[in-house]
């Protein structure tokens, strides 16, 4: 799954590529990584796309469908819910910083970019609108 974020990865395909059912692979999964398979899949796809945000200078409609993405809506909205900011705006600051981080090894610099994906990012927009005042999900008709 790691060496191919940008495929489809349905719990069903991972449990039979594991050889167990569909709800024992979900269940260990979460057991061994804190996250539902879903969720560690949006944290790859989104390192990558952050990696390639920062160290290429394709366009951002490349990068979301080369890391997984079929609409560049979904892609930045996706991005701005886990990351906090538009695929554009991480870019810009990214590579403003670039030059201080070229003596830092790159296993280093992923780790402390990875986006933390404990709660799913519907959940997330709901506590930031409870945050803001406005409407949650539940109430909007």
């Amino acid at each position: 799954m790691d060496a191919a974020s940008h495929e489809a990865w349905p719990v069903r395909r991972l449990a039979r590529v594991s050889g167990v059912s569909e709800a024992h692979f979900a269940r260990s999964f979460r057991q061994a990584f804190g996250i539902p398979p879903h969720r560690y899949l949006l944290t790859r796809r989104v390192e990558r796309a952050t990696a390639l945000l920062r160290d290429t200078d394709l366009a951002i409609t490349d990068i979301a469908f080369q890391t997984g993405w079929s609409s560049l809506g979904t892609f930045g909205r996706t991005f701005r819910d886990i990351t906090g900011e538009s695929p554009g705006d991480l870019r810009q600051r990214l590579q403003a910083i670039r030059h201080d981080l070229e003596r830092v090894p790159h296993c280093f610099v992923s780790a402390a970019h990875r986006p933390d994906l404990r709660i799913a990012v519907s959940e997330k927009r709901r506590l930031q609108a409870d945050d803001r005042g406005g409407p949650s999900e539940r109430e909007v008709p």
